[in-house]
């Protein structure tokens, strides 16, 4: 495997990432927002700098569109936490509750969008950047109108990505490309943790070298459909294990993602 994507590698665990992988002389695609922390990482690291916007459907198109060439990893690392204690509600630039779009949306329509470059790179990882903090996902309310909080958000958006992550495991069985997710580490010191108000409790470093490992281990070539904190293998809510939510969820997030 040489060729990396890393969204959200402007700041945090995905820049930390992007520096870890250049230094072990991987080719990199670095996904951003922020264009001059962006073009920093690429000057440093050699990549291809893609700037977009997650909270826009069209923005993820387009970021999928300019992966030109051929695509080994695919990590989904780019998201917005829990915000300001007693913000409301916030909105995508496609009207969706902005955390179910940036979190869940957006690393769904990329993945799809960029499968054919990863099959015919088999094989091939995806790796979802999860969360420990976990809460039972309202089918019947996505957009949380009801009982907004934007941990709540974040926790609801986090879970249907485990679920999805273990649908598309099993959809690409038999493709060569694996899909794991994980929570790399509690509460490091990033600006979305910052931007919360809340103390910071594990080092970047740990979730680096959770992250790391699920990229670049040879020992996980063929590994597909796990939840993983930070290095062990552990067991999601129960709610991602359940098939008939995840046909629920399924038929929700095809609906959502056509915009």
């Amino acid at each position: 495997m040489t060729r990396v994507l890393i969204t959200g590698a402007s700041d945090g665990l995905g820049r930390a990432l992007a520096f870890a992988l250049a230094e072990q002389g991987y080719e990199l695609v670095v996904h951003g927002r922020d264009a001059d922390r962006l073009a920093e990482v690429a000057e440093r690291t050699g990549a291809q700098a893609i700037r977009a916007d997650l909270a826009s459907l069209a923005e993820v198109r387009r970021l999928a569109t300019a992966v030109e060439g051929g695509l080994d990893v695919l990590v989904n690392n780019a998201g917005i936490g829990f915000g300001a204690p007693g913000a409301p509600r916030e909105f995508s630039a496609d009207g969706y509750e902005l955390r179910l779009a940036v979190n869940y949306l957006a690393p769904y329509l990329l993945t799809q969008l960029l499968l054919p470059q990863l099959k015919q790179a088999a094989p091939a990882r995806i790796v979802n950047v999860a969360s420990v903090g976990q809460r039972p996902f309202d089918v019947d309310d996505p957009m949380m109108e009801r009982g907004y909080s934007g941990t709540e958000a974040y926790r609801r958006a986090k879970l249907a990505l485990i679920a999805h992550t273990f649908d598309l495991a099993e959809e690409l069985d038999g493709t060569g490309v694996t899909a794991n997710c994980l929570h790399p580490s509690t509460l490091m010191p990033t600006t979305m943790v910052h931007q919360a108000g809340i103390q910071h409790v594990d080092t970047l470093e740990r979730g680096l070298q959770a992250t790391l490992r699920l990229v670049v281990d040879p020992a996980l070539a063929g590994v597909t459909g796990r939840y993983f904190d930070r290095e062990r293998e552990a067991r999601a809510l129960d709610q991602a294990y359940d098939l008939d939510f995840r046909k629920r969820l399924r038929d929700l997030t095809e609906s959502l993602a056509r915009g």
